[in-house]
């Protein structure tokens, strides 16, 4: 079924709802995916007399899924559009299915375009899983170019080869070695200036939705939020109470790493709270009497939305700096790896 600019495989989840004669659905899309959701919705009605529940949370990845809050409405089974599992986060509350949507646009325009803009030879390819269609094709533009495409499998929270996660970017870290420069297909800056920030490679970005090519923009963007992380940890290193963020969505919970902050903090003469919630805000917070935060939920919280709070939030990566264990020079970014 085509949506919106997106092909969604909703006949495979229509196949699974009749074999199991689920009777209540909850589907559940990213934003850019609410404005079409009521073809989609009246066509699973249509094929398999099913109530339709459509949660209006925010969905930001495939850890982010509304499953729990619907055990006791008699829902019997969770759609999540738009991302792709991952693959060692399970054991949901309700039977979960992830169905990816794939754009439908032509990469190979932008990717010609960014040719000039590449270093050296060997590319490392990676992208969202709304492209991942498409590393074949932009494989074979490379090749047609002399160049040497590199794409490669991430940790076990990865579900294909080349992908990348806001949180998680093992299948470009495997790479870095290897390769002169990162090739990121798809929009937004948060994932390439991440891989670049992970990596310490040079990553140029081709947006197929805007056909643009940015590569300047990524470093410039990367170097002003070290300098915006740097200065979290100079505010935090006075700091003597501090609130330790669990993220309580399954996907994001690091309840170990939280209390291996709490040691160090403990080990540093300082107080801290263990903090929980399914989403944090700025508003969420504003009750607590703390000099600081540390996230241990998605690292998302303390890079996008820092300018929000009103008290500096740091990931625990950015602590060890500011207690003195780890020096600024070995400084990396905040990711949900596989244990």
């Amino acid at each position: 079924m085509e949506i919106s600019g997106y092909t969604i495989d909703v006949e495979s989840a229509i196949k699974i709802i009749t074999q199991h004669h689920y009777h209540t659905i909850a589907v559940q899309v990213p934003e850019g995916l609410k404005r079409s959701v009521l073809p989609l919705v009246e066509y699973i009605k249509k094929e398999t007399g099913a109530t339709v529940l459509v949660s209006a949370n925010p969905c930001f990845g495939a850890c982010d899924v509304v499953n729990y809050e619907l055990k006791n409405m008699d829902v019997d089974c969770v759609i999540q559009i738009g991302h792709t599992a991952i693959p060692d986060v399970e054991n949901f509350w309700i039977p979960t299915i992830f169905i990816n949507a794939q754009s439908t646009l032509d990469v190979s325009m932008v990717v010609e375009k960014a040719i000039p803009s590449l270093i050296g030879k060997n590319i490392g390819l990676v992208t969202t899983a709304q492209h991942l269609h498409t590393l074949t094709t932009v494989e074979k533009i490379l090749r047609q170019h002399n160049l040497e495409p590199y794409v490669t499998e991430g940790d076990e929270r990865i579900a294909s080869k080349g992908q990348i996660l806001g949180c998680n970017f093992s299948a470009g870290e495997k790479l870095s070695e290897s390769i002169d420069c990162f090739l990121f297909i798809g929009s937004g800056t948060f994932h390439p200036v991440g891989l670049a920030m992970s990596t310490k490679k040079p990553v140029i970005a081709a947006d197929p939705y805007t056909n643009s090519v940015k590569k300047q923009e990524i470093e410039d963007m990367k170097n002003n939020i070290l300098r915006q992380r740097y200065g979290a940890i100079l505010a935090c290193r006075s700091a003597q109470r501090f609130g330790i963020l669990i993220g309580l969505k399954r996907g994001q919970q690091r309840l170990k790493l939280a209390h291996e902050v709490q040691q160090m903090l403990d080990a540093a003469g300082k107080l801290s709270l263990l903090i929980t919630q399914d989403e944090f805000s700025p508003t969420s917070l504003q009750g607590f009497d703390l000099d600081c935060y540390v996230s241990t939920a998605c690292p998302r919280i303390a890079i996008d939305d820092y300018l929000q709070y009103k008290k500096p939030i740091v990931t625990p990566i950015e602590l060890e700096i500011a207690l003195g264990r780890r020096e600024w020079e070995t400084y990396v970014f905040d990711e949900i790896l596989k244990e």
